[in-house]
């Protein structure tokens, strides 16, 4: 394809993205203040619980209707997610190899349910959070929450754990692809779990320490346990190749057994 041709094709693919997002952000603006009722309960329960005053406020003329627009645009995102994760594979297919298509397409089937159980799994723990962390505030003092800060909050608690959930994917993709072994994955755990605390101490919704371990400790149990799918699989290849270094092979066999790098 030429370069005019590359252009048109990601244009025509943008369209198509945009086009999902829109059609979600729809469905987004009717869920609305369905997901407003629930982002509310937490905050009814802290008044119950602990006998103090808790109301989800806006501070200024348009900001309820800016976060409405805000969450059926999150919503529109995440709904339409499958949609724009196509259209970037379908944009990059046609330049990989058929064992590349094989494990990308892999990825994108199990990355993409991952990405909405880690989503659900944080809008399950976010009212657990924010019952923690509003009972450090006195007794005599009343709870007075930002509508907009509020969102951001659980919508960033939500997308991290989101992503905690696919990142041991991208793991296992690049272990079957040949690229990762599983033992310099193992010796890395160091540099990961360091990584895993900057990048929860960035993203996490508070800047309290507490909040960021909350976020990387199912982080940490991911990352070994894509360990453990990757030492399963090279000890599976290497018995492999051991049994068939006897024996001829087909190019195509001798392709799937190419060891790991690393």
């Amino acid at each position: 394809m030429s370069l005019g041709e590359h252009l048109r094709e990601f244009r025509k693919r943008l369209y198509f993205a945009a086009i999902g997002i829109v059609v979600g952000g729809v469905g987004g603006w009717f869920a609305a203040d369905f997901i407003l009722d629930a982002l509310r309960r937490p905050i009814y329960a802290v008044a119950e619980s602990q006998g103090r005053v808790a109301t989800l406020n806006y501070d200024g003329v348009t900001s309820a209707f800016d976060l409405k627009l805000q969450i059926a645009l999150t919503v529109g995102i995440v709904l339409s997610s499958p949609v724009w994760l196509y259209q970037i594979w379908a944009f990059f297919v046609p330049a990989m190899t058929r064992r590349e298509i094989k494990y990308v397409l892999g990825f994108f089937l199990s990355a993409i349910p991952l990405f909405f159980a880690g989503c659900y799994a944080g809008w399950l723990v976010f009212p657990r959070i924010v019952m923690l962390l509003t009972s450090f505030a006195p007794t005599d003092d009343s709870s007075i929450i930002t509508a907009k800060i509020y969102f951001d909050f659980v919508l960033k608690l939500v997308i991290v754990l989101g992503v905690a959930f696919v990142l041991p994917v991208f793991l296992v993709l690049l272990n079957f692809a040949g690229v990762l072994s599983a033992k310099s994955i193992l010796k890395s755990w160091r540099v990961a779990v360091l990584l895993i605390a900057l990048f929860t101490a960035i993203a996490t919704p508070t800047a309290d320490v507490l909040s960021m371990l909350l976020l990387a400790a199912p982080m940490v149990v991911l990352y070994f346990l894509a360990v453990g799918v990757a030492l399963i699989h090279d000890r599976r290849k290497n018995r492999a190749l051991a049994q068939a270094a006897t024996e001829p092979l087909t190019p195509a066999a001798a392709e799937t057994l190419t060891p790991p790098h690393g």
